[in-house]
């Protein structure tokens, strides 16, 4: 799994030979197993993931119901807003699918910037463009209907709608279970 990293790496900065090493011997790619919980509300965050196969959920619980915000699957990171910060999570990070994961913390973040300054300029390259992406995918779905947020979904993200539970896909859409089942008739009623 270390070579689907290096494969990813490899995108954006010149992978040396002492990079490479560095990875290889590292021990930060993990397994987990479908239902684990990596975070959970009021715990603190010191660990930041890089999903290399599987599905990661964030969710909120507000008054007892779970408000899925995002799902990460393949070649996307997963940094909790309290990572590194010592401050206690309001989120809860969930595996959806036997998982396998980069798993980095704020110190092998630190050695791998002083040892290999081209993964800073990546990370922080990384990070603008995930911003953006999060910036308009988030001005999308407050202008769009429930129907519209769907069909941008089955667009943009079609893996979701075949990995991710129904309940959890309506939760991240902003409606009822119920909703999304009449949305999805009446899609399919639709002429292509």
């Amino acid at each position: 799994m270390e070579n689907e990293i290096l494969k990813y790496l490899s995108k954006y900065v010149t992978i040396t030979d002492e990079l490479e090493q560095a990875i290889l011997e590292s021990d930060f790619i993990r397994s987990y197993k479908k239902g684990t919980i990596l975070l959970k509300e009021g715990a603190v965050s010191n660990e930041c993931y890089f999903v290399i196969k599987g599905c990661i959920r964030c969710y909120y619980l507000v008054d007892g119901e779970e408000k899925t915000t995002e799902f990460y699957t393949e070649e996307e990171s997963v940094t909790p807003s309290a990572f590194g910060k010592h401050t206690p999570s309001e989120c809860y990070l969930e595996c959806i699918e036997d998982t396998i994961a980069g798993v980095g913390t704020p110190e092998q973040e630190i050695e791998m910037y002083r040892k290999f300054p081209q993964i800073e300029s990546l990370n922080r390259a990384l990070g603008e463009a995930i911003m953006a992406k999060y910036q308009n995918t988030f001005a999308e779905f407050k202008m769009a209907s429930p129907e519209q947020r769907y069909l941008n979904l089955m667009k943009t993200r079609p893996d979701l709608l075949l990995r991710a539970p129904q309940h959890q896909i309506a939760s991240y859409l902003g409606i009822k279970p119920e909703s999304l089942s009449r949305i999805r008739k009446r899609v399919m009623k639709k002429p292509k």
